[in-house]
């Protein structure tokens, strides 16, 4: 893994690399246990094309090893499906992990709920993406996604590490808006694709990506050899998590974050030493999602 952190470091400074290894180990799981009476069989075509569309294509200039692929996972649940026409309308759970330097463990690094997965496809469709032609509505959420998982991943190597690629995401959300389908648009739901990153690139907001950077390069990362360097970085990466909701108080990230990291943050914060510190990160996080306090409590224990 040294050299991931390399290359995401000289991707700041130089941002020119041969290309290699696709970016993502994607898994597209489809549920289309709500279909009555239905053929299934193009809910199967689309997984098939839609798994290999995200592994084969290279998304990036970025050189990438067979192990340091992005894992993730793409559960999607089909509510509906029209044979007429191809329409689906699904739900997306997407769930992505990062490795942990020096041990076996893997933390989440991004996980959403998207409700407005809604798409159509034909089985005798190829999907082949064109930045400069985005017209094809399963094609734009499935790079939107992409995108979003290697600069989010990239941001967690190096401070902004993925700012170029997530402008990327930024330019399928601008296009796609264009294409009449839910989800893109600013005047939607405050947590919908376009809000979501909107929010996470904001310059307001700079301190949620450098949170990322902190808590996971400075922080887990160096829990192996460093725990006293380590605990002092994840404390600080809690102060930026609450300048970004200081920031932007409406904004759904921070929740988000908290939303999926909430048992690994009550196991690294629940064991740390110095009280004031616990304290301090418990009210942090209590003023982010007070839904989730009999959770944070435990880190006051």
């Amino acid at each position: 893994m040294i050299r991931r952190y390399t290359i995401a470091t000289l991707f700041l400074l130089a941002n020119a690399f041969l290309a290699s290894a696709q970016e993502l180990n994607a898994k597209v799981v489809i549920n289309t246990a709500q279909l009555v009476n239905t053929n299934t069989e193009a809910c199967e075509t689309f997984r098939e094309k839609a798994e290999e569309f995200l592994n084969s294509k290279q998304w990036t200039t970025v050189k990438y090893d067979e192990v340091e692929r992005i894992t993730c996972t793409f559960n999607i649940t089909v509510n509906k499906y029209s044979a007429q026409d191809g329409a689906f309308e699904c739900t997306l759970l997407l769930n992505t992990s990062r490795p942990v330097w020096g041990s076996s463990y893997t933390t989440p690094l991004y996980n959403t709920r998207d409700q407005h997965f809604h798409f159509k496809f034909d089985p005798a469709d190829q999907l082949e993406y064109n930045p400069e032609n985005l017209d094809n509505q399963l094609i734009a959420l499935l790079a939107y996604y992409a995108h979003i998982i290697i600069g989010m991943d990239m941001d967690t190597f190096a401070p902004l590490g993925g700012t170029t690629v997530l402008q990327t995401a930024e330019d399928i959300v601008n296009k796609a808006q264009n294409l009449g389908y839910s989800g893109w648009s600013a005047f939607n739901e405050s947590n919908n694709r376009f809000a979501l990153l909107n929010d996470y690139m904001d310059g307001s907001m700079e301190a949620i990506r450098q949170m990322n950077y902190t808590y996971h390069r400075q922080g887990l990362d160096n829990l192996c050899d460093s725990t006293e360097k380590a605990h002092k970085a994840l404390v600080e990466s809690i102060e930026l998590l609450d300048q970004a909701r200081q920031a932007r108080s409406m904004s759904n990230v921070p929740q988000l974050f908290t939303e999926y990291k909430k048992e690994e943050l009550v196991n690294i914060f629940s064991k740390h030493e110095n009280q004031e510190e616990r304290e301090r990160v418990y009210s942090i996080l209590f003023a982010i999602n007070p839904s989730q306090n009999n959770s944070w409590e435990k880190i006051k224990k």
